[in-house]
């Protein structure tokens, strides 16, 4: 069983803002692996939890409830539950800001390097060994950060941005299909490439 989380902030203010590019994945990931019959959201572990397959692997794709900055208590309660190993089990899907808008970073783990989500999930596990799927979001420049990250794409980036947003949906089937090794070499990308 592989647990896909995406990050991001509930609610209709923050659909397709940059920092719920997390959820935008697991809205794609919901359409190619869950079967349609059966695709209702429950309302579990303090977000919302879809079941899914990959290549004959249960897949659970879990959008936290409790606003980004808290993200860790919804990722954590599935962790446990579920009696998952976080190096083998879990990946979770985030905006980052120090990648250029459209590129992909799939890591095994790390620090959180200022997002404050993923600081609260490595709280909660007790560990920052997890992988880890970043997307570019470019830099925020001279807009506040805050205003940044909750702000729409540009018309530019919303184009870029959708080619990566596709790529990061197959590299989450491939992490959990044939592992991270293999997800990292056929995605880790830069968007212009």
């Amino acid at each position: 069983m592989k647990l896909v989380v995406g990050l991001g902030n509930p609610g209709p203010e923050y659909d397709r803002t940059r920092h719920n590019v997390g959820f935008d994945v697991i809205d794609r990931l919901a359409r190619r692996c869950v079967d349609p019959s059966a695709a209702v959201a429950r309302n579990k572990f303090s977000g919302l939890l879809l079941e899914g397959d990959v290549e004959g692997e249960k897949m659970l794709l879990l959008k936290p409830l409790t606003f980004m900055n808290l993200s860790g208590k919804a990722v954590a309660e599935a962790v446990k539950f579920y009696k998952l190993s976080p190096v083998d089990d879990l990946m979770v899907i985030v905006d980052d800001t120090a990648l250029d808008c459209g590129d992909l970073r799939i890591k095994p783990g790390g620090g959180a390097g200022g997002h404050n989500g993923l600081a609260d999930v490595s709280r909660l596990l007790g560990t920052d060994a997890w992988p880890r799927l970043r997307i570019g979001i470019d830099k925020p420049g001279r807009i506040p950060l805050k205003s940044y990250v909750l702000g729409r794409f540009t018309e530019e980036q919303q184009a870029e941005m959708e080619s990566s947003l596709e790529a990061a949906t197959k590299a989450a089937v491939a992490w959990a299909a044939d592992g991270l090794e293999a997800a990292m070499n056929r995605f880790n990308r830069r968007a212009s490439a």
